[in-house]
C-alpha cells in the first residue's frame, strides 16, 4: 500500500499559466521524489500597464512517499 503527500507550490511565469506550471514542476522535481500528478488550484495575472506582466498559478503536487 502506498502513502502519498500533497504539497501546494505557486509560481510564476511572464510568457503563459501553462509556463508557470512547468517552472513549478520543474523546481518540485529538483528535490522531490516520486511525482504522480497535479493539481492547479488558482490562476491569476499582474497587470501593469493595462497588460498581463505576469502569469502565477498555485499548484497541489502529489508524490509518492517512500519506504
Amino acid at each position: 500500500m502506498a502513502v502519498a503527500r500533497v504539497t501546494r507550490l505557486t509560481a510564476a511565469s511572464p510568457t503563459s499559466w501553462q509556463d508557470a506550471v512547468q517552472e513549478a514542476i520543474g523546481r518540485a522535481n529538483k528535490t522531490l521524489r516520486g511525482l504522480t500528478g497535479l493539481e492547479v488550484v488558482s490562476q491569476k495575472a499582474k497587470i501593469i500597464d493595462g497588460e498581463i506582466a505576469e502569469y502565477r498559478v498555485t499548484i497541489d503536487v502529489t508524490f509518492v512517499l517512500e519506504g
